[in-house]
């Protein structure tokens, strides 16, 4: 992750991203932006706190982007520092845990630098205006916090 994540108000508009993602494709913030807001988390294979909860990470994005929630994680760890975290492995880790959204490798951490984030498991969710609505952790608040805005996200 990036060391000195940037002070960031709510509101602020959410940064672009260009990333490469295990499913092959590359993806920007409008290729995963929902129609009732977007949530981004920052993951990474070898964190405990990953593993300890990804299976309900997993059935909560189902959820989400069921409601029209984008959904994307990003992956900003070195892999020379962390092996586990390498784009092979997280490519095995989304097929193995069946991701039904975008998995990005942030190689450069341009993302992470780009994007107030300090946990290893930390959400953004963005409005449909795209604008930065809260930064929480997203197993600390769940889905009973995103899912009433996103259904009365005028």
């Amino acid at each position: 992750m990036a060391a000195t994540p940037p002070a960031v108000a709510l509101g602020t508009a959410a940064p672009d991203f260009r990333l490469p993602a295990t499913d092959g494709r590359t993806y920007g913030f409008a290729d995963v932006a929902g129609t009732n807001g977007t949530v981004i988390v920052f993951i990474c294979n070898h964190c405990p706190y990953v593993k300890a909860v990804i299976d309900r990470m997993v059935a909560d994005a189902r959820t989400l982007l069921g409601e029209g929630i984008g959904f994307a994680a990003i992956c900003s760890n070195d892999a020379k520092s962390y092996p586990e975290d390498s784009f092979a492995n997280m490519q095995r880790f989304a097929k193995a845990h069946d991701f039904p959204f975008p998995y990005l490798h942030d190689e450069d951490q341009s993302a992470a630098r780009a994007t107030p984030s300090g946990f290893d498991i930390e959400s953004q969710e963005c409005e449909k205006a795209h604008r930065l609505r809260s930064i929480a952790t997203l197993f600390a608040h769940g889905l009973r916090n995103i899912l009433p805005f996103a259904r009365n996200n005028d």
